[in-house]
């Protein structure tokens, strides 16, 4: 039987990110899942070699590239409208609840069980039912989500976008409230690069 899960997984480079917002370069849902995958193997490798964690690396990894898989459905729902009210976020949860069986039913019977938790994910989170080590990573993941946002805003800023100030605030104050080492040592050692030309990056 033919499965057209990796076909609608491909698509993923055709949903738009920041669809409300003006953008001086636009960004898609599968570019976001590769930046959002090296983030979270950065915050992990620096929790274990900086700081003496022990965290899968290479989990988190595969976690993050399927983390945003619904949105092939779903779209990108920008984060002012589904948390404008609880009714409204528990409908996109319901929605996006049926887009991740959808896509998990393209899945080959016997890839079933390795695919599952990675795009039912959000819905074990909610249900208690993610083993320990997933529920480890996550803090991680959605961490690194949360980063690659502010890193984004950083960009926009940085070409003279005023656009994404508030975000950026927004963002960075997300960020101080995980209270996470991994995240003040990224900060600290590796965003302010984003700010920097390319000459500028070439030079130093």
């Amino acid at each position: 039987m033919e499965s057209h899960f990796y076909a609608y997984m491909y698509r993923l480079r055709y949903i738009e990110r920041w669809s409300l917002m003006r953008n001086t370069t636009r960004e898609s849902v599968a570019e976001h899942s590769y930046h959002v995958g090296l983030l979270a193997h950065m915050l992990c490798e620096i929790g274990n070699r900086v700081f003496g964690k022990q965290l899968n690396a290479d989990r988190v990894v595969t976690m993050a590239l399927f983390h945003d898989a619904t949105e092939v459905f779903t779209g990108d729902i920008p984060t002012p409208v589904k948390h404008h009210n609880p009714k409204m976020l528990t409908s996109f949860r319901e929605i996006e609840a049926l887009a991740a069986e959808r896509l998990l039913a393209m899945v080959p019977e016997p890839l079933q069980p390795a695919y599952s938790p990675l795009l039912c994910a959000k819905q074990l989170e909610a249900e208690g039912r993610y083993d320990k080590e997933m529920q480890e990573l996550s803090v991680y993941l959605k961490a690194a989500d949360l980063l690659d946002a502010y890193l984004k805003c950083m960009s926009e800023l940085s070409a003279g976008n005023r656009e994404f100030a508030v975000a950026k605030g927004q963002t960075e104050l997300a960020l101080q409230n995980l209270d996470m080492p991994e995240i003040e040592w990224f900060l600290t050692h590796m965003a302010p690069s984003f700010g920097r030309t390319l000459d500028e990056l070439s030079e130093s």
